[in-house]
């Protein structure tokens, strides 16, 4: 279920299909037994081989992309949390929609790509949200963009909890010249093409950046990790803080690769790096 396509079993997957299957999913995953656990489309997850005391659960609401109306000059597209991101993108080139070009290349779900605030050439998935759906505690809830906290990789509502699920979100969007937006998508496609592994087993970049000077990649590069291998494990030999699943890996392998590129590039240029990819269940290498 992972782009890395490894890592152990989990209890049960529960996905949801519509608004009136939420009614249904707290007494389910309660049965089951297992702490709930959301999941897109497997990217930028990995997963420990053990058996997993958690509950899939995959929001497959696939209604959309569509055009819902306009406000302040932008345009509103609605998606649903299961909509593949490059289906989107492609919509918004067909209608000669602006703003997402930057998350070209990206894999992943909408639902994904909002939860992590997605980015890439500079752009970010929040800043074009003008709200969401989602399904808290707190029952359903429609999210304004001035209820939003997005930080690095990373998105907080203002009065919700941690534990939410992005059911579907809106994006204003600003119109232009088709032509011009799927150059500048073609341009950020080959760009990556270049630079990344995008066809290989890949969680994506695996550290967040310490800052624009000094990104992850650069520092273990410098480090000695590009293209390194460990156990079926490697640093992609394009881009150093890629993970890559090079020859039937293991999640083991893959912790302590990790471990000993965080410990190198700590006692080398005294920087630790974070994890950008989610670890589940969630623990410390």
């Amino acid at each position: 279920m992972t782009t890395l396509r490894l890592g152990g079993r989990a209890i049960a997957e529960l996905t949801l299909e519509g608004e009136a299957d939420l009614e249904a999913l707290p007494e389910r995953v309660k049965r089951l037994g297992g702490r709930p656990y959301i999941v897109g489309a497997g990217s930028n997850i990995l997963a420990a081989d053990e058996e997993l005391p958690l509950v899939i659960i995959r929001p497959l609401l696939r209604h959309g992309p569509e055009i819902v109306g306009s406000d302040a000059g932008k345009i509103l597209v609605r998606a649903g949390a299961g909509i593949p991101l490059p289906r989107l993108l492609r919509f918004c080139a067909e209608k000669g929609l602006s703003g997402l070009e930057g998350l070209t290349g990206i894999p992943g779900s909408v639902g994904g790509a909002v939860a992590m605030n997605a980015g890439s050439f500079g752009s970010e998935t929040c800043r074009n949200i003008e709200r969401i759906l989602v399904f808290s505690s707190l029952g359903l809830l429609r999210i304004g963009a001035d209820q939003l906290r997005c930080g690095y990789r990373k998105l907080s509502l203002v009065g919700v909890e941690e534990n939410f699920m992005v059911l579907e979100a809106i994006f204003g969007l600003t119109e232009a010249p088709r032509d011009g937006i799927l150059n500048r998508m073609s341009f950020n496609f080959l760009q990556k093409k270049s630079r990344q592994p995008v066809t290989a087993k890949s969680a994506g970049c695996v550290f967040k950046n310490p800052s624009p000077e000094m990104p992850a990649g650069k520092l273990l590069e410098m480090a000695g990790f590009r293209g390194k291998t460990l156990g079926g494990m490697a640093f992609s030999s394009m881009h150093a803080n890629f993970l890559v699943n090079a020859d039937h890996g293991t999640a083991r392998a893959a912790f302590d690769l990790l471990h000993e590129a965080r410990e190198t590039v700590r006692d080398r240029f005294d920087i630790t790096l974070e994890p950008e990819v989610r670890i589940i269940p969630c623990r410390c290498f």
